[in-house]
């Protein structure tokens, strides 16, 4: 490549990556973990590829350099426009980067769809518990009908369940073993519903995460609320409501 071509591609992308002179003046070990990230991108931007692929190359960086990084590699996907595939593990970079995510596991594609997609209609129990944080409770019950309702009932759990939901079991049958997805924002507490005791409270600031026992789950189930000074300790009794829109159900054996 002619010295000039060569000297146009480093300052066109100088000022995609919105580096200085000073920067690029300096060796290696004078770069930080962030900018020696953006030294890489440059490396990769200059040679004017079709396709980046990135094997997760946030990962050793430290969480707020991670935020920074997350959004400056949005923005260049958007500047430079080649087609970006992206491996990572942390499942807020591929909700907040992505166009189209395809999960795997154990080399297998379990789901190929758009981030919400994904988040709201999982189609099965590892793809519903890898998207979210806190991740998505798992309930392990049966399907019951009692006149035309039916219930998900798990212990003295029950819950009412609409016929749209199980349209979504195709191989659906009464007294089925069945798990029932719900994310933690779902469960909301009230002066009535499922009573429970809270085990631990995790307070983040801008919302609280409690940690109580319910039937069908040998760990603890994890409730979210963004309510403002929330006044609960560990061991007090609390009453828990389930958003009926928001229920996921998931056939055990498959």
């Amino acid at each position: 490549v002619p010295k000039e071509e060569i000297n146009r591609r480093v300052e066109e992308t100088m000022k995609i990556l919105d580096f200085d002179e000073i920067l690029l003046k300096r060796r290696p070990g004078q770069l930080s973990g962030g900018q020696k990230q953006r030294v890489a991108l440059g490396r990769a931007i200059v040679r004017k590829p079709s396709v980046f692929l990135m094997d997760e190359p946030l990962s050793n960086l430290d969480a707020k350099l991670r935020i920074q990084m997350r959004a400056e590699i949005t923005r260049i996907h958007k500047q430079v426009g080649a087609t970006t595939i992206y491996v990572t593990h942390d499942q807020t970079e591929a909700m907040t980067m992505g166009s189209k995510i395809v999960v795997m596991k154990d080399g297998i594609i379990q789901q190929v769809d758009t981030p919400l997609n994904l988040y709201n209609h999982p189609v099965n129990t590892f793809v519903a518990t890898f998207l979210g944080s806190p991740q998505m409770n798992l309930l392990e019950g049966k399907i019951i009908k009692r006149k035309d309702e039916f219930y998900f009932v798990s212990g003295d759990l029950e819950v009412l369940i609409n016929e749209s939901m199980l349209l979504q079991m195709k191989n659906y049958k009464e007294d089925m073993d069945v798990y029932l997805g719900i994310r933690p924002s779902d469960i909301s507490l009230s002066n009535e519903g499922y009573k429970t005791k809270v085990e631990l409270i995790e307070q983040l600031g801008n919302e609280t995460i409690l940690y109580v026992n319910l039937p069908g789950k040998e760990d603890m189930s994890i409730v979210s609320s963004t309510e403002k000074n929330l006044r609960i300790i560990n061991g007090d009794e609390i009453n828990l409501n389930f958003d009926l829109n928001h229920i996921h159900l998931f056939d055990k054996e498959t």
